[in-house]
């Protein structure tokens, strides 16, 4: 059969062969579309004839099936990247303020009230605030205060400083404002915010009178003073072991300066941490009152070193700590400026004590015009004497009244 086939294939080649040559040998020009039809026809007139002679079979082999293999792989991770944003270059000297410590915007002072203000402010710029860096005077209501105060101290980059002023209200009603900002020791100004020019200030509202409502130094000998374990005489005498109060009418400052107001002498037990204490009749305490005093040793004194405390007491309730300072002599002296208002109709019982830290050797300590100031709707009918501009602020070390603020 596969013979047969063969044959058959070749006879219809030769005879398309005889065809295309009879065709090539006729002169005219032979039109495609009909040369192919001929040939087509002639193909077929052909295998038609040949099927008549036996039938044709033709067997399809199967053609082998292929498989595409397509290798499976783990997926590859891609790599993800964080943006990060283009960071502002760095200034040398940058300032963020951190917040009131005391009087916030929008605080009540009476007039003529004298009273500390203090802003806690960060370093955020990359270079050391030294103690040739201060706080400056720039614009608006000065209250009477120095031109700039120096950094109390080194204040690295990252680091928080309390930088105070102290301050005394106008002698009017209204509402003052006053901007300060930090100069470099090249005498540079800058300030807070985005741009380092942005000012700090305070601002308050002034209404009413300061009055003098509680005089400790006119009122000390009401007071109860003793030291650890006995009562002590008042006034006392210089040089007493047992320790001793005095009143001194122009002392001398341990900056060598004389104090324009008296000063209260309170030297401790002479023994090692022997202290002295006194505690005044109750006074019926005001919202707005004000403790106010200046602390620091006595000229010459350079051995001093002892704590201040100043409590109180209500009814035979337990003594509370208001605040306590440890003074040594370096040349400065401090200020005390506590708002009572906390204490408000409450009668309490004010307690000055001086404790000697370790040796009471030289432990003579001054309160310069330790007094209560109040406001009044009336001015005052005799003039309190001005303390004198401390040198520096007393931070206290520890409270335990609500409401109550240090200079």
């Amino acid at each position: 059969m596969r013979i047969l086939n063969f044959k058959k294939l070749v006879f219809l080649g030769l005879a398309l062969t005889v065809i295309l040559a009879c065709n090539s040998l006729t002169g005219a020009t032979p039109q495609p579309a009909a040369t192919l039809d001929a040939l087509y026809t002639s193909a077929v007139e052909t295998l038609n004839a040949m099927s008549t002679q036996g039938a044709v079979s033709l067997t399809q082999q199967p053609s082998p099936t292929s498989t595409l293999s397509i290798p499976t792989t783990s997926p590859i991770p891609l790599q993800t990247f964080t943006v990060v944003p283009a960071q502002p270059s760095t200034r040398c000297d940058a300032a963020a303020f951190v917040t009131d410590v005391t009087y916030p915007d929008g605080s009540s002072v009476g007039m003529g009230v004298a009273f500390t203000k203090v802003w806690r402010i960060k370093n955020i710029g990359i270079c050391r605030w030294t103690t040739s860096y201060a706080l400056v005077f720039v614009s608006g209501e000065k209250f009477g205060a120095q031109n700039f105060v120096s950094m109390p101290s080194n204040v690295g980059p990252g680091q928080t400083v309390d930088l105070s002023v102290q301050l005394t209200a106008p002698n009017r009603s209204g509402h003052y404002q006053g901007n300060w900002m930090l100069r470099n020791a090249s005498g540079v100004l800058f300030g807070v915010g985005d741009t380092s020019s942005a000012s700090i200030y305070v601002d308050v509202n002034t209404s009413g009178y300061a009055v003098l409502g509680y005089d400790f130094i006119g009122n000390y000998c009401d007071a109860q003073w003793s030291n650890a374990s006995q009562a002590l005489p008042c006034p006392g005498a210089d040089g007493d072991n047992r320790g001793f109060v005095l009143v001194q009418n122009s002392p001398k400052m341990e900056d060598g300066s004389t104090a324009p107001n008296k000063g209260l002498m309170t030297f401790p037990q002479g023994i090692r941490d022997g202290l002295i204490t006194g505690k005044y009749p109750g006074v019926t305490i005001q919202s707005g009152d004000h403790f106010q005093a200046w602390i620091n040793c006595m000229y010459k004194a350079n051995d001093c070193n002892m704590i201040y405390k100043l409590q109180y007491q209500i009814g035979k309730g337990a003594i509370q700590t208001l605040g306590q300072w440890n003074e040594v002599y370096e040349g400065q002296y401090y200020a005390i400026n506590i708002d009572l208002s906390a204490l408000n109709g409450q009668k309490v019982k004010f307690i000055l004590t001086v404790l000697a830290n370790g040796s009471p050797h030289e432990d003579y300590a001054l309160w310069i015009a330790p007094h209560i100031t109040r406001l009044s709707a009336q001015p005052p009918t005799a003039t309190f004497t001005a303390s004198p501009s401390p040198t520096a602020t007393a931070t206290a070390t520890r409270t335990a009244t609500p409401g109550t603020s240090y200079p």
